[in-house]
């Protein structure tokens, strides 16, 4: 019986050493947790936080609140700022990487927003071209939204799928299309926009109208693209003459902060505030002159 009773024992042992489903448990709990904490945390501090910082993040498909996303800036700060203080044992160099800090996630959203928008921007003309087969094959709107977001790629995917979804929830299809036209700022897009609201409002036949703008939209992009092509040279001269000063102040910035730091004494103070204002007002003026409106 004893070695039965062992034989039992260690069979048991084999059986309970198997992990079933309390891993699944604990990391359901442990999402759960983190999901509340999130929670709170932009419940308390949301104050801090603005509307236009939001739809950005919106634009950019951000998996981030506007909350996290000024946490993430001021901790980058904070973190750099020290850093190149113990670093550099210098106040200014700590603050001056706390500065690139904090304005790098800002550069980046904006990066992240003007590549979905310009991808977005790509994808208009074939959008428009399955809705307006689905409408002729006989498919509602929302249908077709449907199948544009099945048969496309992200963005567009990602951007009909969020119109549908507000669309389920209860929101006008109007409001729907206005939030998606907020949220990727394209001239092309709304036109589309105002062509669908015009039918809604009005009637008449959807398929039509959306293949004329379709081809509006096809000129439109044709001849943007020349006029980026002939611009190319003067943009990036503009971009060169812009940075190149901010690079080069960097570098001396870190390599020797003493010397940079006279630039700042209150009797130079007016050479780097004139610099950085002419130099603004030059990219501006570059800017105007090659700005081709299409």
């Amino acid at each position: 019986l004893a070695v039965g009773d062992e034989d039992l024992r260690e069979r048991i042992q084999v059986y309970a050493a198997i992990p079933d489903l309390n891993p699944r448990r604990e990391s359901g709990r442990t999402s759960g947790r983190w999901a509340m904490l999130r929670l709170r945390l932009n419940l308390l501090l949301s104050g801090l936080t603005s509307e236009k910082v939001t739809w950005q993040l919106l634009s950019a498909n951000w998996p981030v609140s506007a909350t996290e996303y000024l946490l993430i800036r001021y901790g980058a700060a904070l973190v750099a700022l020290l850093f190149g203080w113990t670093v550099f044992k210098s106040p200014l160099s700590g603050a001056g990487l706390a500065a690139i800090a904090y304005l790098a996630p800002g550069l980046w959203l904006n990066r992240s927003i003007h590549q979905r928008q310009t991808k977005f921007e790509r994808q208009l003309v074939d959008v428009l071209v399955l809705i307006n087969g689905a409408v002729r094959a006989g498919f509602s709107l929302m249908q077709a939204i449907e199948v544009v977001t099945r048969e496309m790629q992200a963005p567009a995917s990602e951007e009909f799928l969020r119109v549908t979804r507000e669309v389920g929830l209860g929101l006008p299809l109007s409001q729907a299309l206005a939030n998606l036209s907020a949220r990727m700022q394209n001239q092309d897009l709304n036109l589309m926009v105002t062509a669908i609201n015009i039918h809604n409002q009005v009637g008449g036949n959807l398929a039509t109208m959306l293949e004329a703008v379709s081809i509006t939209i096809r000129d439109r992009i044709r001849l943007f693209a020349e006029v980026r092509v002939i611009t190319t040279q003067q943009r990036y001269t503009s971009y060169l003459l812009s940075l190149l000063p901010f690079f080069v102040a960097s570098a001396l910035f870190f390599l020797s902060p003493d010397y940079m730091a006279k630039l700042f004494n209150r009797e130079l103070i007016c050479v780097p505030v004139t610099a950085v204002i002419l130099i603004a007002l030059g990219s501006f003026i570059i800017q105007r002159m090659i700005k081709i409106e299409v």
